[in-house]
């Protein structure tokens, strides 16, 4: 595997800030961060059954892993966080990592909403729209 395309909901304003943080991050194995409602998601991936409804992980070999793993599939992919994939993937923790992360995504616009995430920011009277400080390029099709 010498790459993993992480699709995302482009339209939720903490997978987005999600996002943005993974490509922060050191990455051990590439991550290609693409938009789910996008023209190239729909083209390269029109077989994928989730696409847009959760979080997927694609490999360059057509593996690919959705929700809960999906997320784990990140953890691993991250250079700070691989050893966290593997405990939270064991048989004690997984369970518990599953129900986070159905927590998490059921709840997304709530949580966003409470961090502000996607709002504009007004303090001192200067409005601005919260923007990451670095994000990701895009990619051209293959």
């Amino acid at each position: 595997m010498k790459r993993l395309t992480v699709l995302y909901d482009e339209h939720c304003p903490l997978c987005v800030r999600c996002a943005d943080w993974m490509w922060a991050q050191a990455q051990l194995v590439p991550l290609e961060i693409m938009p789910a409602h996008s023209e190239q998601a729909r083209t390269r991936f029109k077989g994928l059954p989730w696409l847009g409804y959760e979080l997927c992980v694609v490999s360059d070999d057509g593996d690919a892993w959705v929700g809960p793993a999906a997320f784990l599939m990140c953890l691993w992919a991250l250079a700070d966080y691989r050893e966290w994939a593997y405990r939270l993937s064991g048989d004690t923790f997984a369970p518990l990592a599953e129900r986070f992360f159905r927590a998490l995504s059921r709840r997304r616009s709530s949580i966003a909403a409470l961090f502000r995430f996607g709002e504009p920011d007004c303090a001192n009277g200067t409005c601005r729209t919260c923007e990451p400080t670095k994000r990701f390029p895009t990619f051209a099709p293959r």
